[in-house]
């Protein structure tokens, strides 16, 4: 377990904030709350900027930390667009439940329905819904790095062998998330990207939320930099869209996470799919493995969150599932980690407490520190 302790930091940070409250002594008491957790970390590691997203009651509030490059040092503002890393997986099988929902696919669907070249390979003989839990059978965390073209690709997995029987280990993986995206695509008959930046960011009210970044937006892209210092931005790769390549702003991903809660009015077919991300399907430790989203019974202890969080659960693990599948529930926590070279993420919320966070920084920091201030900021709100 790693601590994140509490420091006075410098007046040179920049620390500004938007609400959509409208109580200013509510806001002055969590901007108090948020800068107790968010300026020691900045301080900490020498982060340029954050983004910090808190929904309330089904109040949403933002407060904007440090700048978007420290070249130009433009300040983080409501406008920032952010790498999200692997929180982008989330929207990846959100889409994929919504073609189920709309009756395009089942996620008990094996692969060769849609990739005909795979029938008779192991790759075609899993369910869809295993690339989306990490319980394939064992993919490398990454896309081999001699796969460059979609022919390749597929050539590497038409010669995949399993390391395991679907459904017994769970092996975090780009590379099988990435093809649940490729293959929802393919049943709704669309590109990726398009389905994503065209039906399912405005299906959800995202106005600020992109796989590739418009020309219009680019001076709101943040620069973002690694645990070194070096600038860092993702550069597109063969199944980068659909594992780690969405940006966005906090306002857009506070949005996503009320629409997780129930608390934004959507369509009821996307309610639906949004609402059947939270079932859960195998039990890793504490942690209960969702459609990509990470659960932990609530009240949680910040250890567990640690543990469930750290470079560990990038590690082959065996699993228990469960039968039947869990229901969504409300009494837990659920959270997602996400990372780039460049930027690191972070976002949770708790259904019962109607409370959720989200912390977006350009500068690529360990996950512990992440999930202990969200849980440093949600536990403070939820005593209260």
């Amino acid at each position: 377990m790693k601590s994140v302790g509490i420091r006075i930091l410098s007046a040179v940070l920049l620390s500004t904030c938007t609400s959509t409250s409208g109580f200013a002594a509510d806001e002055t008491k969590l901007n108090a709350i948020t800068d107790a957790a968010i300026k020691p970390i900045m301080a900490k590691y020498a982060i340029p900027g954050v983004a910090v997203a808190i929904t309330v009651g089904g109040k949403d509030h933002i407060f904007n930390y440090g700048v978007e490059s420290k070249d130009t040092g433009k300040p983080v503002a409501t406008t920032t667009l952010f790498e999200l890393g692997s929180i982008s997986k989330t929207f990846t099988v959100t889409l994929a439940s919504y073609a189920q929902a709309s009756g395009q696919l089942s996620l008990s669907d094996k692969v060769s329905k849609f990739l005909p070249s795979m029938k008779g390979k192991p790759f075609g003989d899993i369910q869809l819904i295993s690339l989306g839990t990490h319980s394939a059978g064992g993919f490398p965390l990454q896309v081999p790095d001699e796969v460059k073209t979609e022919k390749q690709l597929l050539g590497y997995l038409e010669a995949w062998q399993p390391s395991y029987e679907a459904g017994t280990h769970r092996t975090y993986a780009n590379p099988s998330i990435g093809m649940l995206g490729h293959i929802v695509a393919k049943s709704m008959h669309g590109d990726f990207a398009d389905l994503m930046e065209g039906t399912l960011f405005p299906a959800l009210g995202l106005k600020s939320t992109y796989i590739e970044v418009p020309k219009a937006r680019l001076a709101d892209y943040a620069q973002g930099y690694k645990r070194s210092g070096e600038p860092a931005r993702v550069t597109p790769a063969v199944l980068s869209a659909e594992a780690y390549g969405v940006k966005s702003t906090a306002g857009d991903m506070i949005r996503f996470i009320g629409a997780n809660m129930g608390l934004v009015k959507l369509d009821g077919n996307l309610q639906q799919a949004v609402t059947n991300t939270h079932i859960g399907y195998f039990q890793a430790g504490a942690m209960t493995q969702d459609f990509i989203w990470e659960q932990y019974a609530y009240p949680t202890v910040l250890n567990q969150l640690l543990d469930g969080n750290s470079a560990a659960m990038l590690k082959t693990m065996p699993v228990s599932e469960l039968q039947p599948a869990m229901k969504p529930r409300d009494d837990v926590w659920i959270n997602k980690t996400g990372s780039t070279n460049g930027f690191g993420a972070y976002v949770a919320f708790i259904p019962k407490q109607r409370l959720g966070i989200v912390i977006l920084a350009n500068k690529n920091y360990p996950n512990e520190d992440r999930v202990a201030a969200a849980y440093q900021i949600l536990t403070a709100l939820s005593a209260d």
